[in-house]
This record gives structure tokens, C-alpha cells and sequence, in this order.
């Protein structure tokens, strides 16, 4: 079918739906929530069959949704309605919740219902949330509607409060005077219910040292403990832990509050933010090896069982600062010194990595040199996986990963993938010309051609097509822990295998042979003075298209190689 996409952003779920419906056969164009021109412009461009709204944050216009049926994803079981879905659910602490397949029609959220899936919520934040378990039931859901819809026998479901399976109800937006904390009289579980619900978006506000903050994410801390609750105890990786009634609470990141009339604001480490009110709160370290048996934050785990060591990481966002790259490396080296024969490299759950930190970079003093600083820590790192010759590598992704965060990925011996995660192997979106050794690696997997082709046409791609292509040797089924415990299986199986010891030897003649035909470090010099050019050189998109990419500036037009119909990639 031809299916039109349209969506306030091109974000993961869209994306993922994007590459699931391509997979499946379908052509997709997609048209972003731009204004009700644009939406009526993209109908007569494509003349779709269906319409799908994956994420939408404004109506479609009546003149669409009364000529054509247009399918609204709402992120609540059936009969839930309301712009704050998610952040409700964690806020009262659901156990269970869903994602609605709805019919557009004028009342928001009340259409007639062609799918819904329910899912098990997990303890974590609103945004790993929406990418984990509702990302699941939402494409789930969706593809459920469109064989509907394609079969065309299905009668929609109205919605019906008197049916016992709707569960949902209209909720209103949820408020800062609701997501308020009350340090004095919150505990640690409120605390992080309230942080949790909205980490990503809009964040709680709240004031410290006397200035308004929004504070983005909360992880619980086992150890440390204050006198006065809501007062900052200590710092961690550019994290502040803050007392609880009843413990104590990390929050990773702070936005200040906009000034009316001021630029916007966004998210930067909570401890750069404050870097000149700390004065004496002190720096409370812990090491990979030690947060992985302890319940604190932590962005780098480590452990081992038999012969494979686990070196977790996990960045808000995904993306990666210049100093979280050198911690990252120096945690690699000191994994890479234990007597292990296999290596595993990734989050848990969630993204794998996105790449150099956007938002640390526009809020450096010097933008330019940032970037430099950072990619070049990226490329340390990603050396340091090259030339490890003594042990298997294996990078495990969960979730989703981008850019260099992607090429990250590459640069281990085997890629494992989970089949739900979006892949997008290439920069070009950002002004880049990119680097972490992808002219090396990329080529090498998926042939000069189709590497080419990944970095140019700035596509996501799904982990079937990843795996088909070469660009990920195996995947794996099921939530994040699922393929968890497939990861710990399968590592150690690998681990055992009697053929371990050749696949070194043969690792370490590949790598010699590949070094002596071209050096890694010309790679390098070869993609550093391209990105050098993209920072420094006048006139290159790079520094206003990151501006407006964290200052969440609205685009005037949905991106050209989206907009056609696109069928399945191959």
C-alpha cells in the first residue's frame, strides 16, 4: 500500500515504524506537522491509501481525516485520552498500559479503535519508556491495524466506556504545580516517580541555590544520605545526588528556566550547570566494577562471569561528551587488561550510542574546538577497540544507535542487535562528514557501494535489513531484557567455543594485513581533516544545524528524502 507518515518529528518512533512498514512491503512517504498546508500538500502529493500519525502533537485537518482514513498511535490503553499519557502512568505508578490504535475523527483521542496492545511498565524514565516497551506495543499495534485495514473486512472498535476491557480515561495536561517535588515531605519512590515521568520532556522544575532549574532524570543512591532534604550532597560524572526524606536521589542533567524574552534553554551535565554554586560539594567517585554490585548511578558497569567480561554504558540521550568518552576509554583499557577471552560492549537497555554531545558542544565557550576535542576522544576510543587483538569484541546493541555512535558499534569483532532497534549509519543530517574510522569499517562489512549509499541517502534502517546487509551479524527477539539474557548466553557460548583461538590468530593477521595495506591512523587523518573542515571552515551547515537540533528550533520543511514514496530498502 502507499501509506503516508505524518508526524510531529521524524523521532524513534517514527522512524521505527518508518523502516517496519518498508520492511513489510508498503510504500512510505512521511510529512511532517509543519501546519495544515503542508499536511494537505503531502495528501495530493502522494495520494495515499492509509495515513498513519506514529507522534503527533496537533490535529490533522478535517478536510484529511473525513476523506481518508488516518490512524492516530495514542500511547494509553483503550480509552485513555490526553496529552500527558505516559507521564501520567508513571506518576501513579501503572503497572500495566498500552498503546491505541485510534480513527481520527474532531474530539481528540475518542476515535473509533483498530488496534491496542498492553504491555508490563518497567521501572525506568518516561523517554526510555516510550523507546523500550511502548515503541514494542506501538508498532505492534500499528501493523495489526494496517493488515486490517488492508484486508478490508475489520470494523473499528467505538469507544465504549462501558465495555470492562477499557480501562483508560480523559486525563488533563499534566502541570509542574503536579510535578512538583516537596523535598520535605517526598520520599525517595515519590522523588523518582515525579523525575521519572519527565526526564526527557519538560522536566520537573524546581529551584536550587536560588535560581529556577528543570531537572531531567533520577536514579536511586544506596549509600549516601544528607540532613536536610532537597540539599546537594555530592557530585558524580557531572551528576548531582540531592537528600530525600529518606535517602538520596541522582540527577544527571539541568536545564535553566527560559527568561521571558531570553534564547532557549537546554540540557547540559547538572554539575556544569552549577559548576560555579558547588564550591565544596564534593566529588563522590565509583568505579565501573564497584556500581555494578551497588543500586547508584553509575554511567559505566563492569562484571564479568567466566570468561567474558560486561562493560555497561549509558548516556541520556545516547550521546557522548568529549569526558565521558575518555572515562568510557579508560574503563575499556582496564576491561581489556583482564584475563578474559571475550569482551561485550553496550547498555542494557536502551541506546547504544548517538555520538558526539551535541548539547556540551553548544554550550562550550568555543563550539568549534569542542567538536574537535570530542571526536577525536571518540576515535581514541574507537582505536583502542581496533587494535585490541587478544580477545574477542562484541558489541551488543539493545537499542538504538546513530552516527558515530553507530560506527562505535563497528568497531568491535561481531555486532549483536536487538530486532527492534533503528540504525542510522550516517551524519550527513547534521553537516558532518564523520569519522570514528567509518571509512575502515563501514566498507569492510557492507561493500564500498551500499556504504556509500547508508551515508548519503540518510535513512534509519531496521536490524532485519541491517542483519541481510552485513551491517550486524546476528539479532535477537524480544524486550531489552530479553535480549539481555541472549547476550549472556550467547557470550558465553562464544567463550567456550573450541574455535575461539583460531578466530584470534585469525583476527590478528586480518588486522596486520589490513595495517599494512592502509594504516589505521591514515583512516583517521583522512576523516579528521574533513570534520576539521566542518568545524572550522566559514560557510559549512554544521554549526546551525546543531543549534537548531538543541535549541529544538521547528523546521520550515519536512527533509526532502522523505517525502517521496519509499519502498522496501534492500
Amino acid at each position: 500500500m502507499r501509506i503516508l507518515l505524518i508526524a510531529s518529528a521524524f523521532n524513534s518512533l517514527t522512524q521505527r515504524v518508518h523502516t517496519e512498514l518498508r520492511g513489510r512491503g508498503h510504500q512510505v512517504a512521511v510529512q511532517l506537522a509543519l501546519g495544515d498546508e503542508q499536511m494537505r500538500a503531502a495528501v495530493a502529493r502522494v495520494d495515499p491509501e492509509l495515513i498513519v500519525c506514529p507522534m503527533l502533537t496537533k490535529a490533522v485537518p478535517e478536510d484529511i481525516w473525513s476523506s481518508r482514513t488516518v490512524l492516530i498511535v495514542h500511547p494509553g490503553p483503550k480509552g485513555d485520552r490526553g496529552p500527558s499519557s505516559l507521564d501520567w502512568a508513571i506518576t501513579e505508578g501503572a503497572e500495566r498500559w498500552g498503546v491505541t490504535v485510534l480513527q481520527a475523527v474532531a474530539e481528540m483521542d475518542a476515535g473509533d479503535i483498530w488496534a491496542s496492545v498492553e504491555f508490563a511498565v518497567p521501572a525506568c524514565g518516561k523517554s526510555e519508556l516510550y523507546r523500550g516497551a511502548v515503541a514494542d506495543a506501538a508498532v505492534e499495534a500499528v501493523l495489526l491495524a494496517v493488515q486490517r485495514f488492508q484486508g478490508g473486512l475489520f470494523t473499528p472498535e467505538p469507544l465504549d466506556y462501558g465495555r470492562p476491557d477499557v480501562h483508560g480515561e480523559l486525563r488533563p495536561f499534566l502541570k509542574q504545580d503536579v510535578r512538583r517535588i516537596d523535598w520535605a515531605a517526598d520520599d525517595t519512590a515519590t522523588v523518582l516517580r515525579k523525575l521519572r515521568a519527565a526526564d526527557s520532556q519538560p522536566g520537573v522544575l524546581d529551584e536550587l541555590y536560588g535560581r529556577e532549574y528543570f531537572l531531567h532524570g533520577g536514579h536511586p543512591e544506596d549509600e549516601l544520605r544528607g540532613p536536610e532534604p532537597g540539599a546537594v550532597l555530592a557530585t558524580r560524572d557531572g551528576a548531582v545526588c540531592r537528600a530525600t526524606v529518606d535517602g538520596a536521589v541522582w540527577i544527571p542533567q539541568l536545564r535553566p528556566r527560559r527568561t521571558p524574552g531570553g534564547p532557549a534553554t537546554f540540557k547540559l551535565p547538572a554539575a556544569t550547570v552549577l559548576a560555579e554554586v558547588l564550591g565544596r560539594v564534593r566529588e563522590v567517585p565509583v568505579s565501573p566494577a564497584a556500581a555494578a554490585r551497588r543500586d547508584t548511578w553509575s554511567e559505566l558497569r563492569y562484571r564479568e562471569e567466566g570468561d567474558v567480561g560486561y562493560l555497561e554504558f549509558a548516556y541520556a540521550g545516547g550521546a557522548m561528551s568529549t569526558e565521558q568518552c575518555r572515562r568510557l576509554l579508560a574503563a575499556y583499557r582496564e576491561a581489556a587488561d583482564r584475563p578474559t577471552s571475550v569482551l561485550v560492549l553496550g547498555a542494557p537497555q536502551d541506546f547504544f550510542s548517538n555520538g558526539i554531545h551535541l548539547n556540551v558542544i553548544e554550550g562550550a565557550p568555543f563550539p568549534a574546538l569542542e567538536s574537535w576535542e570530542n571526536i577525536n576522544a571518540m576515535d581514541d576510543l574507537v582505536e583502542a577497540i581496533l587494535t585490541t587483538d587478544d580477545k574477542l569484541t562484541v558489541a551488543a546493541l539493545a537499542g538504538n544507535a546513530a552516527a558515530g555512535g553507530l560506527m562505535l558499534a563497528l568497531a568491535a569483532d561481531e555486532v549483536w542487535c536487538r530486532e527492534s532497534a533503528v540504525l542510522n549509519p550516517h551524519y550527513r543530517l547534521m553537516g558532518l562528514y564523520g569519522s570514528e574510522y567509518w571509512t575502515y569499517t563501514l566498507p569492510r562489512r557492507v561493500g564500498a557501494d551500499r556504504a556509500e549509499r547508508l551515508t548519503t541517502e540518510a535513512l534509519p534502517i531496521g536490524a532485519e535489513l541491517a542483519h541481510r546487509i552485513g551491517l550486524v551479524d546476528r539479532t535477537a527477539g524480544g524486550d531489552a531484557a530479553a535480549f539481555r539474557r541472549w547476550t549472556l548466553r550467547e557470550a558465553a557460548r562464544l567463550a567456550d567455543s573450541p574455535e575461539l583461538t583460531g578466530r584470534l590468530v585469525d583476527k590478528k593477521r586480518r588486522r596486520a594485513a589490513d595495517e599494512e595495506e592502509k594504516p589505521l591512523a591514515a583512516y583517521r587523518e583522512e576523516e579528521l581533516r574533513r570534520m576539521h573542515a566542518n568545524f572550522y571552515r566559514a560557510g559549512e551547515p554544521y554549526h546551525a544545524l546543531r543549534r537548531d537540533f538543541v535549541r529544538k528550533v521547528c523546521p520550515v520543511a519536512t527533509p526532502e528524502h522523505l517525502t517521496g514514496l519509499l519502498g522496501p530498502a534492500e
